[in-house]
Order: structure tokens, then sequence, then C-alpha cells
């Protein structure tokens, strides 16, 4: 009871150290880098230990599941109830909080290296604009946008309610725009390459289209449940049964399907998946940081773990819902549509980032085929191993940025194109690396990414979905290709430019993050063996992970039995896209100046997965442009000057017309008669003020005089 006591307390503690710090860098220590650095680490660190305290007592508690910790307060009163804001921690949570403030803590350490603390500012370096191989201009403020970034995860982590988890995602998508624009200073001499601001207009846009969907789905639901309360819906038999029977006002759907699929739709903007994917390759137009908390720790993560969340609605009615039939076809599309993208860029972000919405796609793909636990278990491994895997690609651009300093070169230090070699000059990058992606493309029985892609796999080969096997398994076999290549264009062969000949290895607060990591992107997978799979699976507990995380939903849903199928598929899969990988990149490095060989292989096709398959120029025409005519002609020049602001000034014009009738109508109409009678009375008061002399001769002439008038006029009268 004790323990449970101070779980809920300390739950209620976990958002709150990292969203102080951003007030107290804001407010304090903005002029002290080191105060505000220390600030953020000191808080990241707080939550960190409070979400692991947490997880202890989580995990030692036997059926953990049945008893969550849950704790609200009354917020104010709506209608016939009162709204509750409160915390809660279940299974589904404390898998959160045991990668999300890890993986934040380490990338504020991380920025710490990467914003080149400890040197002097550049006279060159100005606000809003990448440092020249100084000093962050902006250093605190990028601290400060950090810690909110990771508050706002967090309290959307233990939200126990849709409305709180929606404030924590609406914060996170603000902070996604200040981060991602965070050098708005930034110019490109090529006019069609997205800028810093633009990218981050982008984002902002794009993810609060999706929000808008959302919010309407979070609306519903109330009108419908009473209640945003994730226990009280999913756990209570009455409202499930009324939002599974209660028709909804699109071709008789159930309540249940509508607002699943219009919450989904929120997750389609937040993890970046088709059509609303364009966003998060332009994000990395932000600090290398801020990609790793986007891609890794937040962002994208929150919009995957909010349909996990939200299983129990989406699956109501069993397989084969309409929520669940559309997130398994966006998801698998997703994935493979991302992955023969990523196959041809040659920015080592833009690989990563297109991976990142490929392996968000097995995750929505796992949960529209009712693999619950693959899902929540890929969201794991995948934040450890991309983290990784961003913060080591801020490393080799670090390196590359070293280079050109000392050989004052021109050239993209993000280019694949223009490095080469690095494994001599930057050592621990080369191995951490390696690792990461390793995970990422499932070698098989030693990397994290290997148990949960397989169990992905696995799941739906098992439950007979052969359609999206089949595309994940060409997914995986892609992914395991283009990592070797990102790994070959990048570390083997000799260097392809002076500067990637100088580039040296990072610093200890980059390098340390890396390690870390790897270990986590290797040994955080063991807990998701099969309890079946021969020797491992009894080794490693028969599936701890499965075991724990089943307790977040109020009905068991099946497991399956392990088959070998499709763990050779799987293994075949990955190791054959890693050996083509390295037969084409990896065995004859490239030289300098030598073309790609996919080019020359895929002909057209890699034109058009270079390019995107155009959807940014098809969305610039389709949509970008007419909006911003609608906005420009129409909103701007049509309804707000011709039509808002013709009818203002006419309006106004006619009343000071109006007024100056009035004015006309009271100085003659109203005033004038007035006014004379005034002048007449003022005029006979100045005329007979004379007689008013104060002599007594003059009255009685005035008197004498009144009676010989009056006697005449009675004379006349009367005679």
């Amino acid at each position: 009871m004790v323990i449970m006591e101070m779980s809920e307390m300390l739950t209620w503690l976990v958002p709150a150290p990292p969203l102080i710090s951003f007030f107290v860098i804001i407010l304090f220590t903005s002029r002290h880098r080191s105060m505000s650095h220390l600030v953020a680490l000191f808080a990241m660190g707080l939550s960190l230990l409070f979400s692991w305290i947490i997880v202890f007592n989580a995990l030692s508690t036997d059926h953990f599941g049945e008893h969550p910790i849950a704790s609200d307060v009354g917020w104010f009163p709506a209608g016939d109830t009162v709204l509750r804001m409160g915390v809660a921690v279940d299974p589904l949570t404390i898998v959160m909080l045991t990668f999300v403030p890890l993986a934040c803590f380490l990338i504020i350490l991380y920025s710490v290296g990467y914003s080149n603390f400890g040197k002097s500012r550049d006279q060159r370096d100005v606000s809003g604009s990448p440092p020249h191989h100084g000093v962050e201009p902006m250093y605190s403020r990028f601290f400060a946008f950090l810690s909110l970034f990771a508050g706002a995860m967090l309290v959307l982590t233990v939200a126990d309610n849709l409305l709180l988890l929606f404030f924590g995602w609406e914060i996170m998508g603000l902070c996604s725009y200040l981060l991602i624009g965070f050098w708005y200073g930034r110019t490109y001499d090529d006019k069609f390459q997205i800028t810093p601001s633009g990218a981050a207009v982008k984002a902002f846009m794009t993810t609060r289209l999706a929000d808008v969907i959302m919010l309407i789905g979070i609306a519903y639901l109330y009108f419908e449940a009473g209640t945003l309360n994730f226990r009280e819906i999913f756990f209570n038999e009455e409202i499930m049964k009324h939002l599974l029977e209660s028709p909804s006002l699109i071709g008789g759907m159930a309540a249940a399907h509508l607002i699943g699929l219009l919450i989904f739709a929120g997750t389609v903007g937040k993890s970046a998946q088709f059509p609303l994917h364009v966003w998060l390759p332009d994000a990395m137009e932000g600090p290398t940081p801020v990609s790793a908390m986007i891609h890794a720790a937040a962002m994208v993560s929150a919009g995957v773990y909010m349909v996990i969340r939200m299983f129990p609605l989406l699956n109501s009615g069993g397989h084969g819902s309409p929520a669940l039939t559309v997130m398994a076809f966006v998801g698998a599309f997703t994935a493979l549509f991302a992955a023969t993208i990523a196959v041809a860029q040659n920015d080592v972000k833009r690989v990563l980032a297109y991976s990142t919405i490929s392996q968000l796609g097995y995750m929505i793909a796992a949960l529209g085929i009712g693999a619950y636990v693959a899902a929540a278990f890929h969201l794991m491994t995948h934040a450890f191993f991309k983290a990784l895997l961003f913060m080591g690609s801020g490393s080799i651009i670090h390196g590359v940025e070293h280079g050109m300093h000392h050989t004052n070169e021109k050239l993209d230090p993000q280019d694949m194109l223009n490095m080469g070699g690095l494994a001599k000059r930057m050592p621990t990058t080369y191995w951490t690396f390696v690792i990461g992606g390793f995970s990422l493309a499932g070698f098989p029985f030693v990397t994290a990414g290997f148990w949960s892609k397989d169990e992905i796999l696995a799941d739906a080969f098992a439950h007979g979905h052969w359609w999206v096997f089949v595309v994940l398994l060409i997914s995986a076999f892609l992914t395991a290709f283009y990592t070797m290549r990102q790994i070959s264009l990048t570390f083997l062969g000799d260097a392809r430019t002076e500067s990637a000949a100088k580039a040296h290895e990072s610093n200890w607060t980059m390098t340390l993050p890396l390690v870390v990591l790897s270990f986590f992107a290797v040994f955080a997978g063991y807990v998701g063996v099969h309890m079946d799979f021969p020797v491992l699976g009894s080794m490693f507990g028969s599936n701890p992970f499965e075991h724990f995380v089943i307790g977040s939903l109020p009905h068991h849903i099946s497991g399956f039995e392990f088959q070998w199928t499709p763990v050779i598929f799987s293994v075949v899969a990955g190791i054959s896209g890693l050996l083509l990988g390295w037969l084409v990149y990896g065995r004859r490095p490239l030289a300098i100046g030598q073309q790609d060989p996919l080019v020359k292989v895929l002909g057209p096709l890699y034109g058009v997965f270079a390019n995107k398959y155009y959807f940014d120029e098809l969305y610039n025409v389709a949509l970008v442009r007419p909006v911003k005519w609608i906005s420009e002609v129409v909103a701007f020049k049509w309804i707000d000057r011709v039509l808002i602001d013709g009818t203002l000034h006419s309006f106004a014009n006619l009343t000071m017309k109006i007024g100056s009738v009035a004015v006309w109508f009271e100085k003659w109409g109203i005033d004038y008669a007035p006014d004379k009678f005034g002048d007449g009375v003022r005029f006979s008061g100045q005329s007979f003020r004379v007689i008013q002399s104060g002599r007594v001769q003059d009255y009685l002439n005035i008197t004498l005089s009144a009676v010989v008038v009056i006697g005449a006029i009675l004379f006349v009268i009367l005679r």
C-alpha cells in the first residue's frame, strides 16, 4: 500500500520537472549557458528517477494490470457532471516510462556537445542561423524548448483521459514548430529547397489538419460516453456496448467505429502516415537533437501510443472493424511506400526520416491486424535504436562540419556522397551506428529490432493476414538494404571529400548517449522473445513483455503459436537485404565522383523514389497553391478588402452623411428658433438695461411717460 501511494504521488511529479525547467531557463538562466543545460539535465534526471521508481514498483507488484495506479482531481463542472483530470499508470504506461524519460535525458545530454558548449561564439553567428563551429547563439532557448517538449510527452504518457492527453499532444505540436524552425534565419541558394521556417509551418499546418479531425472524434466520444477517462470507457461494458450499438450519422456505422476513425486521423498526422507523411522528412531542417526527440522520444511515438491506448475502442466488434481495416491498409502501405523512398535518399537524416515513417507504418499495421503486444513492443525497441541512429547521424554531421571548418570546403555536410571513410575517423560513432542500423534492419537473434519486427510478421502470418505479411516482409528487405547502403556510403571506403578526411570523433557528451542506447538496441528485445522459441524463449522468462503489457486491456486477447516459417522469412529478408546492400555499396565503396549504382539499375524509378513520388510537387499544385490563392485573392483581397472592409467603409461613409444631415437639422430645425428667441431676449435686455441707471429722476420720467402713454391709449379706446 505504501509503495502504491508513493508511486501515485510520483506519477503526478513525473512531468513537472521539465515543465518547470522551461520557465526557469526562460525567466532566470537564459544568460547563463551552463546553468541552462544543468537545469534541463537536472530536471530531466528527476523525471527519469521518478519514472524508474514507478517502473520498479510496478514490476515488483503481482498482477499490476488488475490494480493500476490512478488519481484524479475535479477540474470544472460540465453540465450535470464534473470534468476530472488525473494521472494513471498501467502496464502500457510503464512501457512508455521505461524509454521516454531515458531517451529525453540522453538527447538533452547529447545537445550539450552538439551545441558546441565551451566554445566561444563566432563573430559570424547570428540568432536563428546554424553556428559556424562556435557555440549556438540561442543556447539557453534551445534547452528550454527541449524541456517543454519532454514535459509535454510525459504529460501525454501519464494522462488518464483523452482531454489531458490532447493538451500534451498540442504542446508537442507547438514545440515541434518552435524547434523545427529553430534556425529560422537559414536560407538556401536553391529556391526549391525548403527552409527551416517553411518546414516548421508545413509540419504545424499538416498536423493541425489531422488534430481538428481528432478533436471532433474526442468531442463525439464525450457526447456518447459522457466521459473521456480511459478506464471508465474501456472497462465499462455498458458504455462499450452503447458505443458499439449506437449508429453514427455516416452510413449506419457504429459510433465506436466512427470515433475510432476520427481519432486515428490524429495519428495519421502526428505519426506521419500516408497521405500526411510529407512534413516529417522536412522536419530534418531542425537541429539533430530535435530530430531525435521527434522520431524517438516524442511526437511521432505519441501518435502510435495514442492508438495503442485507444485499442479497446478500435477493436470493439472484433477483427475486421472499419477502424482496424483502415489502420492495417494505411500502415502496411506506408511501410512499403516510405521504404522505397528511403532507398534513393542521399541525405543521412532523410534516410532515417523515411525509415521512421516506414517503421511507424509497421506499428499501425500491427494494430490493424490486432497485434497489440507486437505494436507496443516495436514502439519501445524502435525508440531506442532510432534515437541512437539520429544522434549518430548528428555526430557524423558534426564531424564533417569540423572538417569543413578546417578545409573551408563548401559542401552539404548531410549528403552521404560527401562522406566515406568515417569508420577510421569516428570509431565510436561508427560501431554504435552499425548496432543501431542492424537493429533497424532486423539482424537476426542479436538485435532488439529483430525480435519486435519478427513478432509483427509472425502475428500477421499466424492469423492469416497474408497481404500484410507480404507487404511488411518486402519492407523489411528494403529496410535492410537501405540501412547497409547508408552505413557503406557514410563509413566505408576512402573519404570522398577533404572535409570527411578531416572529420574527428565527437566529444563524450555526444558519444556517451550513443553507447548507452547501443546497449538497449541490442538487449531490449530479449524481454519479448516468444515463449516457445527454442532455448531463448525459456531463458528470458517466457515472454515477460507480453504477459505484462496484456494487463492494460479489459479483455485478454489470444496470442499465436510459434512457427518457424515467419521466422525464416524474416531472417532471410534481413540478411539478404544487408548482403545485397554490402554487395552494391560495401564491397567496392563509391569513389570520388562515381555515380550511385542504383541510378543505372532502377532507371526512371530512381528519380521517382528520389523525388518522393513527387508528392510535394503534387500537394503544392493541388493544395498549397490553391489555398494560397484562396487566402491571398479570395480571402484577403475579395472578402477582407472588398467585402468586409468595403462594407465597413460604406457603413462609415453612410454614418458620416447621416451625421451631416443630423448636424444640419440640429442647427436649422432645432437650434434656430430657440437661438433667435434667445437673441431677441438678449437684445431686449441690452436695450432696456439703460433705464436701470439707479437715478430717481430717471425712474420718475419713465413712470410719467408710462402714465401718459397709458392715458393716451385709454383715451383713444374709451372715446
